[in-house]
């Protein structure tokens, strides 16, 4: 990222010496009364027009890993019990038994089980979506000919909040082996909840810097026409900091780590129980950087040959990356979730310039 920014600072400082050229569009002379260079200062409202692109979510539980079951509540597992699927009529009384009294299958009977669907799956249904925003925009241009500029755009860098959509669930199914078999096997199924995006305010915030930089035309002649439309084209940067998760989202996220690191410490009856494991799981939010086509429809409108008012509407068509990942220093990556922001943002500016 430095080293573009170290590129693009590079090209701007070198205008002015491109300026000495030997060519009308590049001359220090002034051409027909316009100004070489202007700026402004105004409102800038961001509006993304995306849609949240669903959750992928991989955990380390492989397919078909078999892990012990633990201590395990009888009425846990009669809960997970997959609809409708043969059980042993020994075992099902004697988990009705066991689970009248509230007791547990203790480990030496709970056997193991062949874990399915946590290694990989989608979240249809969810995902994130940037609000609007208004900032402190500043557009600085530089006239190469009367109707032919090269502006850059920035803003004071805002704050975003990340809306969450939907709830996010595991797909866990399992076939168990209490008692090594004796009795039978037990298939088991169920969609473990893990976190409700949009339950507790936005699910993350994060700070955004989206230098955009364009060739323009700009319509009419100094002098002659006040008021002078233009169009332009050229190319956003897009770079997060400042990334945060929402506080009980994390929370929900850390207990998932306790689930996955369950499976993995040979106690997978307590991951259907939500218990807490040995591990201690932490949450990291990050975003990728992005470039982006950017198109802009403006106007100009003089006071004098200084000053004037702006204003514009742009759009460009910009996507990242974001990743949530929860590690722990004994198990390493225990769940690792990816998914597309399509920020698309339309961009509108009013402001005040001065032209010297």
């Amino acid at each position: 990222m430095k080293k573009t920014l170290l590129c693009i600072a590079t090209s701007i400082a070198a205008l002015p010496m491109l300026t000495h050229a030997d060519s009308p569009y590049f001359s220090l002379q002034d051409g027909d009364g316009f100004k070489r260079f202007s700026v402004s200062v105004g409102a800038l409202h961001v509006m993304p027009q995306g849609k949240a692109q669903p959750f992928r979510v991989n955990t380390s539980v492989k397919e078909g890993e078999t892990a012990k079951v633990g201590d395990i509540k009888a009425q846990t597992v009669l809960d997970n019990i997959k609809p409708e699927s043969s059980v042993n009529p020994l075992l099902k009384a004697s988990l009705d038994g066991l689970a009248l009294i509230n007791a547990d299958v203790p480990s030496a009977l709970s056997g193991t089980a062949e874990i399915r669907g946590l290694n990989q799956w989608d979240n249809p249904g969810t995902g994130l979506e940037a609000d609007d925003v208004t900032t402190l925009g500043i557009m600085t241009n530089y006239f190469f000919t009367d109707n032919i500029s090269f502006e850059m755009k920035a803003g004071i860098p805002p704050k975003v909040d990340l809306q969450g959509k939907g709830k996010i669930y595991a797909p866990f199914s399992a076939t168990a082996t209490p008692m090594g078999g004796a009795l039978g096997n037990l298939e088991l199924e169920n969609d473990i909840f893990i976190t409700d995006l949009e339950a507790h305010g936005p699910a993350a915030s994060a700070r955004a810097w989206t230098p955009a930089f364009e060739f323009q035309y700009h319509f009419g002649k100094t002098g002659v026409n006040k008021f002078r439309p233009y169009v332009g084209v050229g190319m956003m940067y897009a770079y997060f900091n400042e990334l945060e998760i929402n506080p009980q989202t994390e929370k929900d996220l850390i207990a998932a780590g306790h689930m996955i690191a369950n499976i993995k410490e040979g106690n997978a009856g307590a991951s259907l129980e939500g218990k807490k494991s040995s591990a201690n799981p932490k949450v990291k939010l990050e975003a990728t950087d992005a470039f982006a086509p950017i198109a802009t429809v403006g106007f100009t409108y003089d006071f004098n040959d200084k000053w004037f008012a702006v204003g514009s509407v742009s759009y460009a068509h910009l996507k990242n990356e974001t990743t949530i990942t929860v590690k722990d220093a004994t198990h390493g990556e225990l769940i690792k979730s990816t998914a597309d922001i399509e920020i698309n943002p339309i961009l509108a500016y009013a402001g005040v310039g001065y032209r010297f």
